[in-house]
């Protein structure tokens, strides 16, 4: 069974004239164990796409599933707590809190998971190389640096599905790298699913299959 399953998925913005496709018939998996890209320039539906596959927007038709749950019969609380147990968003902002130390930014991940997350936080930020930062306030990092903290943050309580938008976008290409291979060994060593979208194609080296995402249509390469 497919970790993420989305079918013949549709999304629509806006009415009569102004009516605009964002998203036509996407038919789209990814099992786990699997690192997925999809890549496309700006304004391709990239964004969307991710939304959608993670139950932040609803599609206009179609039907997603997580782990076999039919997104569109759950409720609006079952649908967060879905969200909260089995998906792992990494945005292209950080969306860190501002007056939480970078040790700090797990506390509310902790305290809803209700268990103990600090030996896995800690190997975390070492992997992603900022386990110096860990007492400094988000204003004293660079965007580089706290966007990796997000992407620490996001993979702390152990998802089955992570979906990363633009995760590299800023930054060097160094850490870009190292960021999408620490990514891939989630997806094959600890077995997750994950689907980063990207305009960047040199990002896509590690990944198990590519697609492409223009004009609101999906198509693998």
């Amino acid at each position: 069974m497919a970790t993420l399953d989305m079918k013949h998925i549709n999304k629509k913005f806006g009415s009569g004239h102004t009516e605009v496709d964002a998203l036509t018939d996407i038919n789209f998996s990814v099992n786990e164990g699997e690192f997925v890209s999809v890549i496309g320039p700006s304004g391709s539906g990239k964004s969307t796409f991710l939304t959608i596959a993670g139950g932040l927007q609803s599609p206009t038709t179609g039907e997603i599933q997580i782990d076999g749950n039919n997104l569109n019969q759950l409720s609006a609380g079952q649908l967060t707590q879905l969200r909260f147990e089995m998906v792992g968003f990494i945005l292209q902002t950080s969306n860190l809190i501002p007056f939480l130390k970078v040790k700090e930014q797990f506390t509310l991940v902790e305290k809803l998971s209700h268990q103990s997350l600090q030996e896995r936080s800690t190997e975390l930020l070492k992997s992603l190389d900022i386990w110096e930062l860990r007492d400094k306030f988000p204003k004293e990092l660079s965007g580089g640096e706290r966007q990796r903290v997000s992407i620490a943050r996001a993979l702390t309580h152990d998802p089955s599905l992570i979906l990363a938008d633009e995760p590299t976008a800023s930054l060097d290409s160094s850490h870009a790298f190292e960021v999408v291979q620490i990514l891939a060994h989630e997806a094959h060593e600890a077995k997750k699913a994950i689907v980063m979208v990207t305009h960047d194609e040199r990002m896509t080296q590690w990944s198990d299959a590519i697609y492409v995402i223009e004009d609101g249509k999906l198509r693998k390469k």
